[in-house]
Protein backbone atom coordinates (compact mmCIF):
# COMPACT_ATOMS: atom_id res chain seq x y z
CA UNK A 1 0.00 0.00 0.00
CA UNK A 2 1.18 3.62 -0.37
CA UNK A 3 3.11 4.95 2.60
CA UNK A 4 6.49 6.11 3.81
CA UNK A 5 9.83 4.31 3.96
CA UNK A 6 13.21 5.32 5.23
CA UNK A 7 16.01 5.10 7.69
CA UNK A 8 17.47 7.27 10.42
CA UNK A 9 21.17 6.63 10.66
CA UNK A 10 24.73 7.84 11.07
CA UNK A 11 25.99 5.76 8.15
CA UNK A 12 27.62 7.52 5.16
CA UNK A 13 25.18 9.33 2.88
CA UNK A 14 26.01 7.31 -0.23
CA UNK A 15 25.16 4.03 1.46
CA UNK A 16 22.05 5.44 3.16
CA UNK A 17 20.71 6.84 -0.11
CA UNK A 18 21.26 3.54 -1.88
CA UNK A 19 19.29 1.70 0.81
CA UNK A 20 16.53 4.32 0.72
CA UNK A 21 16.03 3.88 -3.03
CA UNK A 22 15.90 0.09 -2.70
CA UNK A 23 13.26 0.47 0.00
CA UNK A 24 11.19 2.90 -2.04
CA UNK A 25 11.26 0.70 -5.12
CA UNK A 26 9.81 -2.16 -3.05
CA UNK A 27 6.77 0.02 -2.32
CA UNK A 28 6.13 1.04 -5.94
CA UNK A 29 3.37 -1.47 -6.79
CA UNK A 30 1.52 0.36 -9.55
CA UNK A 31 2.32 2.79 -12.37
CA UNK A 32 -0.20 5.33 -11.00
CA UNK A 33 1.75 5.79 -7.73
CA UNK A 34 3.57 9.07 -7.12
CA UNK A 35 6.93 8.69 -5.34
CA UNK A 36 9.66 10.93 -3.99
CA UNK A 37 12.45 11.27 -1.41
CA UNK A 38 13.62 13.84 1.12
CA UNK A 39 17.01 13.81 2.84
CA UNK A 40 18.53 15.72 5.73
CA UNK A 41 22.08 14.39 5.86
CA UNK A 42 23.02 16.49 8.89
CA UNK A 43 20.41 14.73 11.01
CA UNK A 44 20.72 11.33 9.34
CA UNK A 45 17.15 11.40 8.02
CA UNK A 46 16.40 9.59 4.76
CA UNK A 47 12.71 9.27 3.89
CA UNK A 48 10.76 8.30 0.79
CA UNK A 49 7.08 7.97 0.01
CA UNK A 50 4.55 6.58 -2.42
CA UNK A 51 1.04 7.98 -2.82
CA UNK A 52 -1.95 7.53 -5.07
CA UNK A 53 -2.12 10.32 -7.62
CA UNK A 54 -4.39 13.14 -6.45
CA UNK A 55 -4.73 11.76 -2.92
CA UNK A 56 -4.58 13.76 0.32
CA UNK A 57 -0.90 12.85 0.75
CA UNK A 58 0.14 13.47 -2.84
CA UNK A 59 2.58 16.39 -3.00
CA UNK A 60 5.01 15.64 -0.18
CA UNK A 61 7.05 16.97 1.49
CA UNK A 62 5.32 19.81 3.32
CA UNK A 63 7.24 22.68 4.92
CA UNK A 64 6.57 25.86 6.90
CA UNK A 65 7.40 29.34 5.59
CA UNK A 66 10.79 29.41 7.29
CA UNK A 67 11.72 26.04 5.84
CA UNK A 68 12.90 24.64 9.17
CA UNK A 69 10.03 22.15 9.55
CA UNK A 70 9.50 19.37 7.01
CA UNK A 71 6.74 16.77 7.04
CA UNK A 72 6.20 13.64 4.97
CA UNK A 73 2.63 12.48 5.62
CA UNK A 74 0.81 9.39 4.30
CA UNK A 75 -2.88 8.58 4.58
CA UNK A 76 -5.73 10.99 5.23
CA UNK A 77 -6.80 13.44 7.92
CA UNK A 78 -10.50 13.95 7.42
CA UNK A 79 -11.58 17.45 8.52
CA UNK A 80 -9.73 19.07 5.61
CA UNK A 81 -9.44 18.49 1.86
CA UNK A 82 -5.70 19.17 1.52
CA UNK A 83 -2.65 18.43 3.65
CA UNK A 84 -0.91 21.83 3.58
CA UNK A 85 -2.27 22.87 7.00
CA UNK A 86 -0.63 20.00 8.89
CA UNK A 87 2.68 21.74 9.52
CA UNK A 88 0.80 24.72 10.99
CA UNK A 89 -1.09 22.33 13.28
CA UNK A 90 2.23 20.99 14.54
CA UNK A 91 3.47 24.53 15.25
CA UNK A 92 0.27 25.51 17.07
CA UNK A 93 -0.52 22.31 19.01
CA UNK A 94 1.89 21.01 21.67
CA UNK A 95 0.04 17.66 21.67
CA UNK A 96 0.39 17.08 17.91
CA UNK A 97 -0.68 14.66 16.40
CA UNK A 98 -3.33 13.91 19.05
CA UNK A 99 -5.95 16.12 17.38
CA UNK A 100 -5.65 14.45 13.97
CA UNK A 101 -8.57 12.30 12.81
CA UNK A 102 -7.99 9.59 10.25
CA UNK A 103 -5.75 6.71 9.22
CA UNK A 104 -2.21 8.01 8.73
CA UNK A 105 1.47 7.97 9.57
CA UNK A 106 4.21 10.50 9.05
CA UNK A 107 7.74 11.71 9.70
CA UNK A 108 8.34 15.32 10.79
CA UNK A 109 11.75 16.98 11.13
CA UNK A 110 12.10 20.14 13.22
CA UNK A 111 15.50 21.77 12.62
CA UNK A 112 15.04 24.31 15.43
CA UNK A 113 14.52 21.59 18.03
CA UNK A 114 16.95 19.22 16.32
CA UNK A 115 14.39 16.40 16.40
CA UNK A 116 12.67 14.04 14.02
CA UNK A 117 9.28 12.59 14.96
CA UNK A 118 7.76 9.35 13.64
CA UNK A 119 4.01 9.05 14.38
CA UNK A 120 0.87 7.14 13.40
CA UNK A 121 -2.91 7.17 13.94
CA UNK A 122 -4.48 6.15 17.23
CA UNK A 123 -5.88 2.89 15.82
CA UNK A 124 -2.67 1.80 14.08
CA UNK A 125 -4.57 1.26 10.83
CA UNK A 126 -1.92 2.95 8.64
CA UNK A 127 0.82 0.61 9.74
CA UNK A 128 4.52 1.37 10.14
CA UNK A 129 6.94 -1.56 10.36
CA UNK A 130 10.41 -1.06 11.81
CA UNK A 131 13.74 -2.74 12.45
CA UNK A 132 16.38 -1.35 14.74
CA UNK A 133 20.02 -2.29 14.19
CA UNK A 134 23.41 -0.88 15.13
CA UNK A 135 23.66 0.83 11.75
CA UNK A 136 20.19 2.38 11.44
CA UNK A 137 16.55 2.56 12.43
CA UNK A 138 14.54 1.35 9.42
CA UNK A 139 10.83 2.11 8.99
CA UNK A 140 8.32 1.37 6.23
CA UNK A 141 4.64 0.98 5.49
CA UNK A 142 5.41 -2.60 4.40
CA UNK A 143 7.98 -4.98 5.84
CA UNK A 144 9.18 -5.92 2.35
CA UNK A 145 10.70 -2.45 1.99
CA UNK A 146 12.91 -3.14 5.00
CA UNK A 147 13.78 -6.54 3.52
CA UNK A 148 14.93 -4.77 0.36
CA UNK A 149 17.61 -3.00 2.42
CA UNK A 150 18.25 -5.84 4.86
CA UNK A 151 17.64 -9.16 3.06
CA UNK A 152 19.15 -11.12 5.95
CA UNK A 153 15.92 -10.42 7.87
CA UNK A 154 13.96 -12.85 5.67
CA UNK A 155 13.48 -15.20 8.59
CA UNK A 156 9.98 -16.28 9.65
CA UNK A 157 8.83 -15.74 13.20
CA UNK A 158 7.60 -19.05 14.68
CA UNK A 159 5.22 -17.07 16.88
CA UNK A 160 3.91 -15.21 13.84
CA UNK A 161 3.42 -18.47 11.92
CA UNK A 162 1.41 -19.88 14.83
CA UNK A 163 -0.77 -16.78 14.97
CA UNK A 164 -1.36 -16.88 11.23
CA UNK A 165 -2.41 -20.54 11.34
CA UNK A 166 -4.86 -19.77 14.13
CA UNK A 167 -6.18 -16.35 13.02
CA UNK A 168 -5.09 -15.64 9.41
CA UNK A 169 -3.24 -12.55 10.68
CA UNK A 170 -0.50 -11.56 13.10
CA UNK A 171 -1.44 -10.31 16.57
CA UNK A 172 -0.12 -7.41 18.62
CA UNK A 173 2.81 -5.38 17.29
CA UNK A 174 4.53 -8.13 15.34
CA UNK A 175 5.02 -9.09 11.71
CA UNK A 176 5.64 -12.46 10.12
CA UNK A 177 9.36 -11.65 10.14
CA UNK A 178 11.33 -12.43 13.26
CA UNK A 179 13.15 -9.12 13.64
CA UNK A 180 10.67 -6.71 12.06
CA UNK A 181 8.00 -5.22 14.32
CA UNK A 182 5.06 -2.79 14.11
CA UNK A 183 5.03 0.66 15.72
CA UNK A 184 2.23 0.59 18.35
CA UNK A 185 -0.93 2.56 17.65
CA UNK A 186 -0.98 6.19 18.78
CA UNK A 187 2.82 6.49 18.90
CA UNK A 188 5.17 9.45 18.74
CA UNK A 189 8.80 8.33 18.56
CA UNK A 190 11.49 11.02 18.73
CA UNK A 191 14.95 10.85 17.14
CA UNK A 192 17.95 13.10 17.64
CA UNK A 193 21.35 13.03 15.91
CA UNK A 194 20.49 9.89 13.94
CA UNK A 195 19.39 7.81 16.96
CA UNK A 196 16.10 6.94 18.67
CA UNK A 197 15.80 9.10 21.78
CA UNK A 198 12.32 8.45 23.15
CA UNK A 199 9.18 6.35 22.58
CA UNK A 200 5.97 8.11 23.60
CA UNK A 201 2.26 7.45 23.17
CA UNK A 202 -0.25 10.25 22.70
CA UNK A 203 -3.35 8.10 23.24
CA UNK A 204 -4.53 5.02 25.13
CA UNK A 205 -8.04 3.49 24.85
CA UNK A 206 -8.64 3.77 28.61
CA UNK A 207 -9.04 7.53 28.08
CA UNK A 208 -12.33 6.81 26.30
CA UNK A 209 -13.29 3.84 28.45
CA UNK A 210 -13.48 6.06 31.52
CA UNK A 211 -16.26 8.29 30.13
CA UNK A 212 -19.65 8.36 31.84
CA UNK A 213 -22.42 6.26 30.27
CA UNK A 214 -25.48 7.94 28.77
CA UNK A 215 -29.14 6.98 28.91
CA UNK A 216 -30.71 5.36 25.81
CA UNK A 217 -32.24 8.53 24.36
CA UNK A 218 -29.29 10.75 25.20
CA UNK A 219 -26.96 8.19 23.65
CA UNK A 220 -28.99 7.97 20.45
CA UNK A 221 -29.13 11.76 20.07
CA UNK A 222 -25.38 12.03 20.63
CA UNK A 223 -24.61 9.27 18.10
CA UNK A 224 -26.99 10.83 15.57
CA UNK A 225 -25.52 14.30 15.95
CA UNK A 226 -21.91 13.11 15.72
CA UNK A 227 -22.59 10.80 12.78
CA UNK A 228 -24.54 13.36 10.74
CA UNK A 229 -22.16 16.21 11.54
CA UNK A 230 -18.96 14.36 10.68
CA UNK A 231 -20.16 12.26 7.73
CA UNK A 232 -19.54 14.99 5.09
CA UNK A 233 -15.81 14.82 5.93
CA UNK A 234 -15.62 11.46 4.19
CA UNK A 235 -17.05 12.76 0.92
CA UNK A 236 -14.70 15.71 0.45
CA UNK A 237 -11.87 16.06 -2.02
CA UNK A 238 -11.19 16.58 -5.68
CA UNK A 239 -11.19 12.92 -6.70
CA UNK A 240 -14.37 11.04 -7.73
CA UNK A 241 -15.93 9.04 -4.90
CA UNK A 242 -17.80 5.76 -5.10
CA UNK A 243 -19.94 4.00 -2.49
CA UNK A 244 -19.68 0.27 -1.95
CA UNK A 245 -23.16 -0.90 -0.93
CA UNK A 246 -24.16 -4.08 0.87
CA UNK A 247 -27.51 -5.36 2.03
CA UNK A 248 -26.80 -4.47 5.65
CA UNK A 249 -27.42 -1.47 7.86
CA UNK A 250 -23.94 0.09 7.98
CA UNK A 251 -23.74 1.34 4.39
CA UNK A 252 -27.44 2.20 4.37
CA UNK A 253 -27.04 4.52 7.36
CA UNK A 254 -24.36 6.36 5.40
CA UNK A 255 -26.68 6.71 2.39
CA UNK A 256 -29.53 7.88 4.62
CA UNK A 257 -27.56 10.80 6.01
CA UNK A 258 -25.19 11.75 3.19
CA UNK A 259 -28.12 12.78 0.95
CA UNK A 260 -26.00 13.04 -2.18
CA UNK A 261 -27.50 14.83 -5.15
CA UNK A 262 -28.93 12.49 -7.79
CA UNK A 263 -26.41 10.64 -10.00
CA UNK A 264 -23.45 12.15 -8.12
CA UNK A 265 -22.41 9.12 -6.06
CA UNK A 266 -21.84 5.93 -8.13
CA UNK A 267 -22.63 2.83 -6.10
CA UNK A 268 -21.49 -0.74 -6.60
CA UNK A 269 -21.80 -4.14 -4.97
CA UNK A 270 -19.77 -7.31 -5.30
CA UNK A 271 -21.66 -10.25 -6.77
CA UNK A 272 -21.12 -13.87 -7.73
CA UNK A 273 -21.50 -16.06 -10.79
CA UNK A 274 -24.47 -18.21 -9.71
CA UNK A 275 -27.21 -15.63 -9.04
CA UNK A 276 -27.79 -12.15 -7.63
CA UNK A 277 -27.00 -12.48 -3.95
CA UNK A 278 -29.02 -10.63 -1.32
CA UNK A 279 -26.37 -7.90 -1.08
CA UNK A 280 -26.94 -7.12 -4.75
CA UNK A 281 -30.73 -7.28 -4.57
CA UNK A 282 -30.97 -4.99 -1.56
CA UNK A 283 -28.18 -2.59 -2.59
CA UNK A 284 -29.82 -2.09 -5.97
CA UNK A 285 -33.02 -0.94 -4.21
CA UNK A 286 -31.11 1.37 -1.88
CA UNK A 287 -29.24 3.02 -4.75
CA UNK A 288 -32.44 3.42 -6.74
CA UNK A 289 -34.28 5.07 -3.85
CA UNK A 290 -31.35 7.48 -3.44
CA UNK A 291 -31.35 8.19 -7.21
CA UNK A 292 -27.80 6.93 -7.68
CA UNK A 293 -26.35 4.61 -10.31
CA UNK A 294 -25.53 1.06 -9.30
CA UNK A 295 -23.18 -1.55 -10.77
CA UNK A 296 -22.40 -5.14 -9.89
CA UNK A 297 -18.75 -6.16 -9.87
CA UNK A 298 -18.93 -9.88 -10.51
CA UNK A 299 -16.40 -12.33 -9.13
CA UNK A 300 -16.59 -15.15 -11.64
CA UNK A 301 -14.79 -16.86 -14.46
CA UNK A 302 -12.38 -13.99 -15.17
CA UNK A 303 -11.18 -13.99 -11.57
CA UNK A 304 -10.88 -17.78 -11.45
CA UNK A 305 -8.90 -17.87 -14.70
CA UNK A 306 -6.36 -15.49 -13.13
CA UNK A 307 -6.51 -16.78 -9.58
CA UNK A 308 -2.79 -17.62 -9.46
CA UNK A 309 -1.96 -14.02 -10.36
CA UNK A 310 -4.27 -12.49 -7.76
CA UNK A 311 -3.32 -14.97 -5.06
CA UNK A 312 0.40 -14.29 -5.43
CA UNK A 313 0.02 -10.51 -5.59
CA UNK A 314 -2.37 -10.45 -2.63
CA UNK A 315 -0.03 -12.43 -0.41
CA UNK A 316 2.95 -10.36 -1.57
CA UNK A 317 1.16 -7.09 -0.81
CA UNK A 318 -0.11 -8.13 2.63
CA UNK A 319 2.80 -10.18 4.06
CA UNK A 320 0.87 -12.69 6.13
CA UNK A 321 -2.04 -10.50 7.24
CA UNK A 322 -4.63 -12.25 5.03
CA UNK A 323 -5.02 -15.65 3.42
CA UNK A 324 -5.66 -16.38 -0.27
CA UNK A 325 -9.44 -16.32 0.20
CA UNK A 326 -9.15 -12.52 0.08
CA UNK A 327 -7.55 -12.53 -3.37
CA UNK A 328 -10.92 -11.47 -4.73
CA UNK A 329 -10.59 -8.23 -2.73
CA UNK A 330 -7.70 -7.24 -4.96
CA UNK A 331 -9.64 -8.21 -8.08
CA UNK A 332 -12.73 -6.17 -7.16
CA UNK A 333 -10.56 -3.24 -6.02
CA UNK A 334 -9.03 -3.03 -9.48
CA UNK A 335 -12.54 -2.96 -10.95
CA UNK A 336 -13.75 -0.41 -8.40
CA UNK A 337 -10.90 1.95 -9.26
CA UNK A 338 -12.32 2.17 -12.78
CA UNK A 339 -15.53 3.56 -11.24
CA UNK A 340 -13.91 5.95 -8.74
CA UNK A 341 -10.49 6.09 -7.06
CA UNK A 342 -12.03 6.82 -3.64
CA UNK A 343 -14.23 4.25 -1.92
CA UNK A 344 -16.47 4.89 1.10
CA UNK A 345 -17.29 1.72 3.05
CA UNK A 346 -19.41 0.65 6.00
CA UNK A 347 -16.62 -1.47 7.45
CA UNK A 348 -16.18 -1.39 11.24
CA UNK A 349 -19.80 -0.27 11.79
CA UNK A 350 -21.28 -3.47 13.19
CA UNK A 351 -17.98 -4.28 14.90
CA UNK A 352 -17.84 -1.01 16.82
CA UNK A 353 -21.58 -0.62 17.47
CA UNK A 354 -22.64 -4.24 17.94
CA UNK A 355 -19.27 -5.68 19.02
CA UNK A 356 -19.32 -8.21 16.18
CA UNK A 357 -16.27 -10.45 16.39
CA UNK A 358 -14.60 -11.18 13.07
CA UNK A 359 -11.26 -12.18 14.59
CA UNK A 360 -11.71 -15.68 16.02
CA UNK A 361 -9.63 -18.87 16.02
CA UNK A 362 -9.81 -21.42 13.21
CA UNK A 363 -8.09 -24.51 14.52
CA UNK A 364 -6.30 -26.65 11.91
CA UNK A 365 -7.05 -30.24 11.01
CA UNK A 366 -5.51 -32.66 13.49
CA UNK A 367 -2.15 -33.99 12.32
CA UNK A 368 -1.60 -31.38 9.60
CA UNK A 369 1.14 -29.45 11.44
CA UNK A 370 3.93 -30.76 13.63
CA UNK A 371 3.84 -30.35 17.43
CA UNK A 372 6.42 -27.53 17.43
CA UNK A 373 4.20 -25.25 15.34
CA UNK A 374 1.06 -26.32 17.21
CA UNK A 375 2.67 -25.09 20.43
CA UNK A 376 2.77 -21.62 18.87
CA UNK A 377 -0.85 -22.02 17.75
CA UNK A 378 -1.78 -22.70 21.38
CA UNK A 379 0.27 -19.69 22.46
CA UNK A 380 -1.61 -17.55 19.94
CA UNK A 381 -4.91 -18.58 21.51
CA UNK A 382 -3.65 -17.55 24.94
CA UNK A 383 -2.61 -14.16 23.55
CA UNK A 384 -6.01 -13.71 21.93
CA UNK A 385 -7.96 -14.70 25.05
CA UNK A 386 -6.05 -12.12 27.07
CA UNK A 387 -7.44 -9.37 24.85
CA UNK A 388 -11.00 -10.74 24.71
CA UNK A 389 -11.50 -9.59 28.31
CA UNK A 390 -11.02 -5.95 27.33
CA UNK A 391 -13.80 -3.44 26.78
CA UNK A 392 -15.69 -4.69 23.68
CA UNK A 393 -15.27 -1.38 21.83
CA UNK A 394 -11.55 -1.40 22.61
CA UNK A 395 -11.27 -4.92 21.22
CA UNK A 396 -13.21 -4.01 18.08
CA UNK A 397 -11.51 -0.70 17.27
CA UNK A 398 -8.01 -1.11 18.68
CA UNK A 399 -7.30 -4.85 18.37
CA UNK A 400 -9.54 -6.48 15.76
CA UNK A 401 -9.33 -3.57 13.31
CA UNK A 402 -5.52 -3.14 13.13
CA UNK A 403 -4.81 -6.88 13.36
CA UNK A 404 -7.52 -8.55 11.29
CA UNK A 405 -8.98 -5.77 9.14
CA UNK A 406 -5.64 -4.14 8.35
CA UNK A 407 -4.67 -6.86 5.87
CA UNK A 408 -7.86 -6.44 3.85
CA UNK A 409 -7.63 -2.66 4.05
CA UNK A 410 -3.99 -2.59 2.93
CA UNK A 411 -4.87 -4.82 -0.03
CA UNK A 412 -7.65 -2.44 -1.07
CA UNK A 413 -5.37 0.55 -0.54
CA UNK A 414 -2.95 -0.67 -3.19
CA UNK A 415 -5.66 0.40 -5.67
CA UNK A 416 -8.02 2.78 -3.86
CA UNK A 417 -8.38 5.45 -1.21
CA UNK A 418 -10.63 3.81 1.40
CA UNK A 419 -12.69 5.75 3.94
CA UNK A 420 -15.00 4.64 6.74
CA UNK A 421 -16.93 7.04 9.00
CA UNK A 422 -17.20 4.29 11.62
CA UNK A 423 -13.60 4.80 12.76
CA UNK A 424 -14.09 8.54 13.10
CA UNK A 425 -12.57 9.66 16.40
CA UNK A 426 -15.71 11.47 17.60
CA UNK A 427 -17.92 8.54 16.62
CA UNK A 428 -15.87 5.84 18.37
CA UNK A 429 -15.45 8.02 21.45
CA UNK A 430 -19.23 8.43 21.63
CA UNK A 431 -19.89 4.69 21.27
CA UNK A 432 -17.98 4.14 24.52
CA UNK A 433 -20.81 6.07 26.22
CA UNK A 434 -23.49 3.55 25.25
CA UNK A 435 -26.00 2.71 28.01
CA UNK A 436 -24.34 0.20 30.29
CA UNK A 437 -27.39 -1.91 31.08
CA UNK A 438 -29.16 -1.79 27.73
CA UNK A 439 -29.16 -4.82 25.43
CA UNK A 440 -29.77 -4.43 21.73
CA UNK A 441 -29.41 -0.64 21.81
CA UNK A 442 -26.47 -0.89 19.38
CA UNK A 443 -28.59 -2.45 16.62
CA UNK A 444 -31.46 -0.04 17.29
CA UNK A 445 -29.11 2.90 16.74
CA UNK A 446 -28.46 1.95 13.13
CA UNK A 447 -32.13 1.28 12.40
CA UNK A 448 -33.18 4.56 13.99
CA UNK A 449 -30.50 6.44 12.11
CA UNK A 450 -31.81 5.07 8.83
CA UNK A 451 -35.47 5.75 9.60
CA UNK A 452 -34.74 9.29 10.74
CA UNK A 453 -32.28 10.09 7.97
CA UNK A 454 -34.34 8.62 5.11
CA UNK A 455 -37.62 6.89 6.07
CA UNK A 456 -37.92 5.30 2.62
CA UNK A 457 -34.65 3.41 3.13
CA UNK A 458 -35.99 2.19 6.45
CA UNK A 459 -38.75 0.34 4.56
CA UNK A 460 -36.28 -1.84 2.67
CA UNK A 461 -35.45 -5.10 4.40
CA UNK A 462 -31.80 -6.06 4.95
CA UNK A 463 -30.01 -9.04 3.45
CA UNK A 464 -30.79 -10.91 6.68
CA UNK A 465 -34.51 -10.09 6.58
CA UNK A 466 -34.38 -7.35 9.23
CA UNK A 467 -36.82 -4.43 9.08
CA UNK A 468 -38.63 -3.31 5.96
CA UNK A 469 -41.51 -4.80 4.06
CA UNK A 470 -41.61 -8.62 4.27
CA UNK A 471 -44.73 -9.11 2.18
CA UNK A 472 -47.19 -11.70 3.50
CA UNK A 473 -44.73 -13.15 6.02
CA UNK A 474 -44.40 -11.92 9.56
CA UNK A 475 -41.17 -10.19 10.46
CA UNK A 476 -40.14 -13.15 12.61
CA UNK A 477 -40.83 -15.64 9.82
CA UNK A 478 -38.89 -13.57 7.28
CA UNK A 479 -35.95 -13.27 9.64
CA UNK A 480 -35.97 -17.02 10.28
CA UNK A 481 -36.09 -17.80 6.56
CA UNK A 482 -33.15 -15.57 5.74
CA UNK A 483 -31.15 -16.89 8.68
CA UNK A 484 -31.79 -20.42 7.48
CA UNK A 485 -30.52 -19.48 4.01
CA UNK A 486 -27.37 -17.98 5.51
CA UNK A 487 -26.63 -21.02 7.63
CA UNK A 488 -27.48 -23.44 4.82
CA UNK A 489 -25.09 -21.68 2.46
CA UNK A 490 -22.32 -21.74 5.07
CA UNK A 491 -22.95 -25.41 5.75
CA UNK A 492 -22.76 -26.15 2.03
CA UNK A 493 -19.58 -24.18 1.57
CA UNK A 494 -16.88 -23.41 4.16
CA UNK A 495 -18.59 -25.11 7.06
CA UNK A 496 -19.68 -28.34 5.39
CA UNK A 497 -19.00 -31.16 7.89
CA UNK A 498 -17.21 -34.24 6.59
CA UNK A 499 -20.26 -36.51 6.81
CA UNK A 500 -22.24 -34.07 4.66
CA UNK A 501 -19.36 -33.79 2.20
CA UNK A 502 -19.55 -37.56 1.72
CA UNK A 503 -23.30 -37.40 1.04
CA UNK A 504 -22.86 -34.44 -1.30
CA UNK A 505 -20.23 -36.43 -3.20
CA UNK A 506 -22.76 -39.21 -3.86
CA UNK A 507 -25.14 -36.67 -5.41
CA UNK A 508 -22.44 -34.74 -7.30
CA UNK A 509 -24.06 -35.26 -10.75
CA UNK A 510 -27.11 -33.32 -9.56
CA UNK A 511 -25.08 -30.22 -8.55
CA UNK A 512 -27.02 -29.64 -5.35
CA UNK A 513 -24.79 -26.66 -4.58
CA UNK A 514 -26.87 -24.62 -7.00
CA UNK A 515 -29.75 -24.76 -4.52
CA UNK A 516 -27.80 -23.13 -1.70
CA UNK A 517 -24.78 -21.21 -2.94
CA UNK A 518 -24.79 -17.63 -4.13
CA UNK A 519 -27.73 -16.41 -2.07
CA UNK A 520 -25.58 -14.48 0.41
CA UNK A 521 -21.94 -14.93 -0.65
CA UNK A 522 -20.16 -14.35 -3.93
CA UNK A 523 -17.12 -16.57 -3.30
CA UNK A 524 -17.40 -20.36 -3.07
CA UNK A 525 -13.97 -21.75 -2.42
CA UNK A 526 -15.06 -25.26 -1.47
CA UNK A 527 -16.28 -25.99 -4.97
CA UNK A 528 -13.71 -23.70 -6.59
CA UNK A 529 -10.83 -25.64 -5.04
CA UNK A 530 -12.55 -28.88 -5.98
CA UNK A 531 -13.23 -27.91 -9.60
CA UNK A 532 -11.96 -24.73 -11.29
CA UNK A 533 -8.85 -24.34 -9.10
CA UNK A 534 -8.04 -28.03 -8.60
CA UNK A 535 -4.95 -27.97 -10.81
CA UNK A 536 -3.60 -24.94 -8.99
CA UNK A 537 -4.17 -26.57 -5.59
CA UNK A 538 -2.50 -29.77 -6.74
CA UNK A 539 0.43 -27.96 -8.34
CA UNK A 540 1.22 -25.85 -5.27
CA UNK A 541 0.44 -28.18 -2.38
CA UNK A 542 1.83 -31.43 -3.80
CA UNK A 543 5.05 -29.80 -4.95
CA UNK A 544 8.16 -31.24 -3.32
CA UNK A 545 9.06 -27.83 -1.88
CA UNK A 546 5.72 -27.59 -0.08
CA UNK A 547 5.83 -31.10 1.30
CA UNK A 548 9.34 -30.46 2.63
CA UNK A 549 8.34 -27.53 4.85
CA UNK A 550 9.55 -28.44 8.36
CA UNK A 551 6.30 -27.65 10.15
CA UNK A 552 4.04 -29.72 7.83
CA UNK A 553 3.16 -33.39 7.95
CA UNK A 554 3.43 -34.32 4.25
CA UNK A 555 1.07 -37.31 4.37
CA UNK A 556 -1.62 -35.16 5.97
CA UNK A 557 -1.17 -32.50 3.27
CA UNK A 558 -1.55 -35.17 0.58
CA UNK A 559 -4.71 -36.45 2.31
CA UNK A 560 -6.15 -32.92 2.40
CA UNK A 561 -5.57 -32.41 -1.31
CA UNK A 562 -6.78 -35.86 -2.31
CA UNK A 563 -9.93 -35.77 -0.16
CA UNK A 564 -10.98 -32.25 -1.15
CA UNK A 565 -10.35 -32.65 -4.86
CA UNK A 566 -12.25 -35.93 -4.92
CA UNK A 567 -15.17 -34.08 -3.36
CA UNK A 568 -15.85 -36.38 -0.43
CA UNK A 569 -14.08 -34.18 2.15
CA UNK A 570 -14.16 -30.46 2.96
CA UNK A 571 -10.78 -28.92 3.79
CA UNK A 572 -11.44 -25.42 2.46
CA UNK A 573 -10.04 -23.50 5.41
CA UNK A 574 -6.98 -25.73 5.67
CA UNK A 575 -6.27 -25.23 1.97
CA UNK A 576 -6.51 -21.45 2.49
CA UNK A 577 -3.76 -21.63 5.09
CA UNK A 578 -1.58 -24.12 3.25
CA UNK A 579 -1.63 -22.16 0.00
CA UNK A 580 -0.90 -18.90 1.80
CA UNK A 581 1.97 -20.33 3.83
CA UNK A 582 3.57 -21.78 0.71
CA UNK A 583 3.25 -18.53 -1.21
CA UNK A 584 4.80 -16.66 1.73
CA UNK A 585 7.76 -19.03 1.63
CA UNK A 586 8.27 -18.63 -2.11
CA UNK A 587 7.83 -14.86 -2.09
CA UNK A 588 9.82 -14.00 1.01
CA UNK A 589 11.69 -16.79 2.75
CA UNK A 590 13.04 -19.03 -0.03
CA UNK A 591 14.73 -16.04 -1.67
CA UNK A 592 16.78 -15.44 1.46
Amino acid sequence: MPGIVGLITKMPQQRAEAELHRMLEALRHEAFYRTGTWIDESRGVYVGWSALEGSFSDGMPLANEQGDISLVFSGEEYPESGASYLVRRYEEEPTFPASLNGMFHGLLTDQTRGTTMLFNDRYGMHRICYHQSKEAFYFAAEAKAILAARPELRTPSPKGLGEFVAYSCILEDRTLFKEIHVVPAGSVWTFRDGSLERKDSYFQPYEWEEQAHLGPESYYREIRDVFSRNLPRYFRGDLPIGMTLTGGLDTRAIMAWQKATPRSLPCYTFGGMLRDCEDVRVARQVASQCHQSHQVIQVGTEFLSRFAHYAERSIYFTEGTIDVSHSSDLYVSEKARQIAPVKVVGTYGSEVLRHDVMLSPELPMAGLYNPELLAYVDQAQCTYEGFRHEHPVTFAAFRQSPWYHHGILSLEQTQLIVRSPYLDNDFVRTVYRAPKSETGIDSDVRSRLIHEGNPVLGQIRTDRGVNGNTGRMTAAAARALFEFAVKAEYAYDYGMPQWLAQIDHWFAPFHLERLFLGRHKFSHYRIWYRDALSEYVREILLDSRTLARPYLEPRAVEAVVRGHLQGNRNYTKDIHKLLTLELLHRLFFDSR
